[in-house]
């Protein structure tokens, strides 16, 4: 089947939410293709791609690991422990850039392609990284904040200082409701987050 007009959706909402618990249901039941900011950034780090030398340049060969690879703690120990936060700025200018071209080359490839109705585009930093202008709409997941803590607590293992800190570091609650047109609350059972979902995409 030939999609004459595919539309292009960003997925946001702050961690615990339930983004990729939401994703893998429209993956499973809508003709889609789904791509992860982070895991494009990870992508983008490894050798002989686009920003592999140019960290390096910034962080010095001595975050590599014995297989030439980054290594991810090393890397943020180096970024973090710099005061100023310059670094992290120099490190995001390379990387951001970077990510975003990828997913434009991949909406032109999917576009061209006419064979899926919806490119998904999940991304924390959706709103800061201008994916507005990418977009054709944008959509939160909510999840209320004692539901999410629990959340991370179960999955990720951190303490409540840490899940404290994650997530104050995050957008407010009001700026996500003020960009997206479309609010998916996941604080409840997932069947009503599926009809929510169902609702919007049918």
């Amino acid at each position: 089947m030939v999609v004459n007009k595919m539309k292009v959706i960003g997925i946001t909402g702050g961690v615990g939410a339930g983004k990729t618990e939401v994703l893998h249901y429209i993956e499973k039941h809508y003709s889609c293709r789904i791509v992860i900011a982070d895991e494009v950034a990870h992508m983008v780090k490894e050798p002989g791609h686009i920003c592999y030398e140019p960290i390096l340049e910034l962080l010095g060969n001595d975050v590599l690991q014995q297989d030439g690879t980054i290594d991810k703690k090393k890397m943020a120990d180096k970024i973090f422990s710099e005061a100023s936060g310059m670094l992290l700025k120099k490190i995001n200018a390379v990387i951001h850039p970077a990510v975003k071209e990828y997913i434009l080359t991949e909406i032109d490839i999917e576009r061209r392609g006419g064979h899926v109705a919806f490119f998904f585009i999940e991304a924390a930093l959706l709103i800061e990284d201008g994916y507005t202008k990418i977009c054709d709409e944008l959509w939160y997941v909510f999840a209320d904040w004692k539901i999410r803590e629990e959340r991370i607590r179960k999955s990720r293992g951190y303490s409540d200082e840490k899940i404290m800190r994650i997530m104050k570091n995050q957008s407010s609650e009001e700026r996500f409701r003020k960009s997206c047109k479309v609010i998916i609350d996941n604080s409840k059972s997932f069947e009503e987050t599926e009809a929510q979902v169902d609702y919007y995409l049918k």
